[in-house]
């Protein structure tokens, strides 16, 4: 099960943090100074190799970090129309979606680890 976490939480970092990128440089751009947004994928592509080798203190900056780009991506998908809308609530769905993927890895690492020491 948690290699079900495991894999979904490095999935959806992947595809986060090339949408993050992408969004600002290709797919809606805000203006010719917004390419500049697209370094919001920085820290993300800084915590990936952390987190798909499964370092743990990766995974707790990266569950810091997901808030942030959820509430980002969902307020311009409300805030805005069209294509950037659209793009952003992608970008919403990916971050909660990996952020569930990021809790049920650590929930199943914390039970196999209470079973080892308990047993």
């Amino acid at each position: 099960m948690a290699a079900y976490g495991a894999r979904w939480t490095v999935l959806g970092l992947a595809a986060l943090t090339l949408l993050e990128l992408l969004w600002e440089t290709v797919l809606a751009p805000q203006h010719a100074s917004g390419a500049l947004l697209a370094l919001k994928a920085v820290p993300l592509a800084l915590v990936f190799p952390g987190v798909a080798r499964g370092a743990r203190r990766s995974r707790q900056w990266l569950a810091l970090l997901l808030p942030f780009y959820f509430a980002e991506a969902l307020t311009r998908a409300l805030g805005e129309h069209g294509r950037h809308a659209m793009v952003a609530a992608m970008a919403a769905a990916i971050a909660a979606a990996t952020f569930v993927a990021l809790m049920a890895w650590f929930r199943t690492e914390r039970a196999a680890g209470s079973r080892v020491k308990f047993n």
